[in-house]
């Protein structure tokens, strides 16, 4: 959710301190219950960003960095470069389409291959390859082992994927 009317780079560093370095913000003044100093943060949501509750709205930390770095809020999406969607680091953060913002997820948790990009077809006893390009699988080709459709893949990810060529590691183990 993008609440660009709501607050202002202005007010945000006027109640809240970053440090780019560290990712956390912290209140800047007391307001109710929250002390000066104390880190402004609550639980991160059930997608694993962290939160922050201003004046009664929650707001994802990346998006703030963003807006108290740059004075603007981003166009479209904040990429976490390393993955970790806790790490607000300025350093570890980049603003992309979404499309882009895909390139450089995870494999998938449901992969059986233990390859991104690769799924077994059982019915042939192959391997398939596959990649998204602006919303669109492409077929890449079946092959006798998940190295070999990984490969394709990898190949594949390295002409498309010019935002992210390479993939970080799928959260199964290879087979």
């Amino acid at each position: 959710m993008k609440h660009t009317d709501f607050i202002t780079q202005d007010f945000l560093k006027s109640i809240l301190d970053y440090d780019p370095d560290t990712g956390r913000f912290t209140w800047r003044v007391s307001r109710g219950n929250r002390r000066s100093g104390k880190i402004a943060a609550i639980e991160a949501n059930n997608s694993g960003y962290v939160q922050i509750k201003i004046n009664g709205k929650s707001y994802k930390a990346h998006r703030l960095a963003w807006l108290w770095m740059t004075g603007a809020w981003p166009k479209d999406c904040i990429d976490h470069i390393d993955g970790d969607k806790t790490n607000n680091r300025f350093s570890n953060l980049r603003e992309c389409t979404h499309a882009e913002n895909h390139q450089n997820s995870k494999g998938r948790s449901h992969n059986t291959s233990g390859f991104t990009g690769v799924s077994l077809y059982k019915k042939l006893g192959r391997y398939g390859a596959n990649i998204r390009v602006n919303g669109k699988q492409i077929y890449l080709g079946l092959y006798d082992t998940p190295e070999q459709a990984h490969a394709a893949y990898l190949e594949a990810k390295a002409n498309l994927h010019t935002f992210n060529p390479v993939p970080r590691q799928c959260q199964t183990s290879p087979l």
